[in-house]
């Protein structure tokens, strides 16, 4: 397989039709039966990659290239599914308007080429999957709880972190699901699973969802001040599910495609197994 068939497989599996902005190609390759994978992976990895002779290194967050610098163009998908819990268009773009100019004066500073070129002169295909990963993610979580609390209209936080700890990947890890905002017995309401677009939109967000009728925010992870916030408006909980073990979710589901076409694939870097 080449670089461009892999990135095919993610986004096939997140039912893209192109590649997202913060996703790409970074050095292509061809002929290729070996990956290191991992969640974070720059340039001590991509050396580590030679010396395992891989064919090529896939980095899930972006730490080079157009991808980093034009990474806050992606939050507009997390409009779809504000509108999808019911929160208007308009209010939804306004409400990203913010850290989307947060992210694009920080992505324009920073140094685009370091991984990159490192890339290039160790001739080491290199590329990042973010948002299709995300995706998947997402889906299977959202899919699962809604499963899980479909005939449950009574449903607590406490309940909701049991039904996550049933999935692989969030019985493995040291940083689980955890609840920040509520407590065990605090009724979970309609839950929104919200690990797609990016990165957390901020406490607006989360208060337009708790205004739309939801009662509960399950996320990868969430700043300080964010929850703080969201304490404060006293409105709904939110349920940190793990960063590593979410990312991994969808990345797992990814890698078993790509094991399926024959490929190794050698996971590290954040990635449970």
């Amino acid at each position: 397989m080449n670089t461009s068939e892999i990135m095919n497989v993610a986004l096939e599996l997140a039912n893209l039709e192109e590649v997202p902005f913060d996703s790409g190609i970074s050095v292509e390759g061809e002929n290729i039966k070996k990956i290191l994978i991992g969640v974070d992976m720059e340039t001590p990895e991509i050396l580590l990659a030679k010396e395992l002779n891989v064919d090529l290194v896939i980095s899930h967050h972006p730490h080079t290239g157009e991808q980093d610098v034009y990474f806050h163009k992606v939050l507009n998908v997390q409009i779809d599914k504000m509108m999808e819990f019911g929160i208007p268009i308009n209010k939804g773009q306004k409400l990203l308007k913010k850290k989307i100019g947060l992210l694009e004066r920080g992505g324009h500073a920073r140094n685009y080429d370091k991984v990159r070129s490192a890339a290039k002169l160790l001739k080491m295909p290199y590329m990042n999957i973010h948002l299709p990963a995300d995706i998947v993610t997402e889906r299977f979580v959202q899919d699962h709880i809604n499963e899980k609390i479909k005939d449950n209209p009574k449903a607590t936080l406490g309940d909701l972190i049991t039904y996550l700890h049933e999935i692989y990947e969030y019985q493995h890890t040291p940083a689980g699901p955890v609840i920040r905002v509520g407590s065990e017995r605090d009724y979970a309401g309609k839950v929104a699973v919200l690990m797609a677009g990016g990165t957390n939109g901020g406490a607006d967000v989360f208060k337009a969802y708790f205004e739309a009728g939801v009662g509960t925010i399950i996320c990868m992870h969430v700043p300080e001040d964010v929850r703080e916030e969201v304490e404060k408006q006293n409105i709904g909980n939110v349920i940190v599910a793990g960063h590593m073990a979410s990312d991994s979710i969808g990345l797992n589901i990814f890698i078993r495609e790509l094991e399926k076409k024959g490929l190794e694939v050698i996971r590290m870097s954040g990635i449970i197994e």
